[in-house]
C-alpha cells in the first residue's frame, strides 16, 4: 500500500485542503485554467498521481538487472455536505493502475520481502476504494464502510522507504488475509474519538480471494471469512514546543481456515508426510505495536528529528514470517536551504517462523533429500534522501542493504540503488 506524507504519496486527504491551497504550483497539470479551485469549492476533489521505483542490484541475486515498478492514482473526494447539505459526510472513489517488473524476482534476490514495494498485485486496474465517511455525534464516532483497504485505517504508517519491510501497513505485508493497497473489499470500520488525543476503533472487512485477481468486482461472492481488526491509538504533543507524536497498539483475529506451516492432517510433522496435506487452523490473529515521535523543532510540520519504531507478530501456526521489527529516524528540513527535503533511515529485521525452521531441519536430518537451507532472519537496511524540486515533483535517491536475504547466510548479501519518484499530477 502506498500513501504520501512530505515526499511521498498520500491519497484521500483532498477534501481537506483549502481552496487557497489549490494554485497552480502544486500541480504538474496546472490548476486547470481555474477548475481544480471552482470544483473543490462546490466540494468536488481531484488527485492524480504519479510513482515510480527504479531500481539496480549492485550485488546479491543470480544477476545484475536495472528494474523499475510504477503506480498511477486517480482520486475524487465528494464533500456531501457542501453538494447537498449533508453535514460532514464524505464519498470517495479511488482507481490505481500499477505497471513494471519485480527486481527481486528477476534477479532472484532471495530477499523475504520485495526491495520494491509498490510492485504487487498485478498489473491490472483495481478499485482500491469506494467508500461513504460520515461523522456523527459532534464527532464522537467516525463511521467508514464501502470498498476498503484495511490499512487504510489500521497500522496507518508511511511509506516514505522502498523496502517492503519499512513500507505502509506492515501486517499486510506479512499476512496472507490482511489485504493492503492497492487491493479493497467489502467492509466497515467504526472509530470513537477517546479525547483530543486518544481514539479506539474495529473494523471488519470481509476476506475475499476474488480481490486479489479482479480488481473491478463488486461482488460479494467467493468470501472465506472475515478479517477484524482493532486499534488504541494516543496522539499527544509533548513540551512547550508541542511536539507531536503517535503511538498505537493493535491487534486482528481472522475466521478464515488456513494450513498450517508445520503440521499434516494427521497431526504429524509435514515433511515427514509427503501428499498429507496441512492441517487446517480455524482462524489467525496477531498484534502490533506502531510508535513515531518528533524529537526536534517547534511542532507538527516544523524542521527536526523524528524517530520511529515497529513491531508486529503474526500467528505461529500459519504465518512464514511471523515477526517485523523496524526502526529508524527521518529529519525534516536537513539542510538550511532545502526545508522541504527529507533525510530517512531504517534496520530491522524480518524473522521466518521458527516452526517453519523447524520443518526444514527435520527434512535436513531424514537424508532423503538435498539439503534445504534453514531460515531465521534477514536483516534489511535502507537510507533515503527525499529531494523536493517542486511541490508536484519529488526525487528520493537511497541505497539498501539486505544481510542474510532469505533468512540464511546461503545467499550473498544484497545491495541495491535505487530512487522513489512523485509526480502530483
Amino acid at each position: 500500500m502506498r500513501k504520501w506524507l512530505p515526499g511521498t504519496l498520500i491519497f484521500g486527504i483532498c477534501a481537506a485542503v483549502r481552496a487557497d491551497e489549490l494554485g497552480s504550483d502544486r500541480f504538474l497539470l496546472g490548476d486547470w485554467g481555474g477548475l481544480r479551485t471552482r470544483l473543490h469549492e462546490r466540494g468536488v476533489d481531484f488527485q492524480l498521481n504519479y510513482f515510480s521505483e527504479p531500481a539496480y542490484n549492485v550485488s546479491g541475486g543470480d544477476k545484475r538487472l536495472l528494474r523499475y515498478a510504477d503506480q498511477f492514482t486517480a482520486d475524487a473526494s465528494f464533500d456531501l455536505d457542501r453538494l447537498f447539505s449533508w453535514r460532514r459526510a464524505i464519498f470517495k472513489i479511488t482507481l490505481t493502475y500499477r505497471n513494471g517488473n519485480s527486481l527481486s524476482a528477476d534477479a532472484n534476490l532471495h530477499t523475504l520481502l520485495d526491495v520494491q514495494e509498490v510492485f504487487g498485485r498485478g498489473n491490472i486496474l483495481r478499485l482500491t476504494e469506494l467508500s461513504y465517511e460520515q461523522v456523527i455525534f459532534d464527532g464522537l464516532f467516525n463511521m467508514k464502510l464501502g470498498r476498503l483497504g484495511v490499512g487504510g485505517s489500521f497500522f496507518n504508517w508511511s511509506c516514505q522507504f522502498m523496502n517492503l519491510s519499512f513500507c505502509g501497513e506492515l501486517p499486510g505485508n506479512i499476512v496472507s488475509t490482511w489485504y493492503n493497497w492497492p487491493v479493497s473489499q467489502w467492509g466497515a470500520r467504526l472509530r470513537l474519538r477517546l479525547n483530543e488525543d486518544m481514539r479506539v476503533e474495529a473494523g471488519i472487512y470481509q476476506i475475499n480471494p476474488r480481490n486479489l485477481e479482479d480488481g473491478t468486482t463488486l461482488s460479494f461472492s467467493g468470501g472465506i471469512g472475515e478479517m477484524i481488526p482493532v486499534e488504541f491509538a494516543w496522539s499527544p504533543r509533548f513540551g512547550s514546543a508541542e511536539l507531536p507524536g503517535t503511538y498505537r497498539i493493535g491487534g486482528w483475529y481472522d475466521t478464515s481456515s488456513q494450513p498450517d506451516v508445520f503440521l499434516a492432517a494427521n497431526g504429524e510433522p509435514l515433511v515427514l508426510n509427503p501428499g498429507v496435506p496441512a492441517l487446517m487452523r480455524d482462524g489467525e490473529s496477531g498484534v502490533y505495536l506502531n510508535a513515531q515521535q518528533q524529537l526536534t523543532g517547534a511542532g507538527a510540520n516544523s524542521r527536526g528529528l523524528s524517530v520511529f519504531f515497529n513491531w508486529v507478530e503474526a500467528d505461529h501456526n500459519t504465518a512464514t514470517i511471523t515477526e517485523l521489527i523496524s526502526l529508524g529516524m527521518f529529519y525534516a528540513g536537513p539542510f538550511g536551504a532545502r526545508h522541504q527535503d527529507t533525510l530517512g533511515l531504517a534496520v530491522g529485521r524480518t524473522r521466518v517462523n521458527p516452526r517453519v525452521a523447524e520443518g526444514q531441519r527435520l527434512l535436513n536430518s531424514t537424508g532423503t533429500s538435498a539439503l534445504v537451507p534453514v531460515q531465521d532472519a534477514e536483516y534489511p537496511v535502507e537510507l533515503f534522501y527525499n529531494i523536493h524540486f517542486t511541490p508536484w515533483l519529488s526525487v528520493a535517491p537511497l541505497l539498501q542493504y539486505v544481510i542474510h536475504p532469505g533468512g540464511t547466510n546461503v545467499y550473498p548479501d544484497v545491495v541495491v540503488v535505487g530512487a522513489n519518484i512523485a509526480v502530483t499530477l
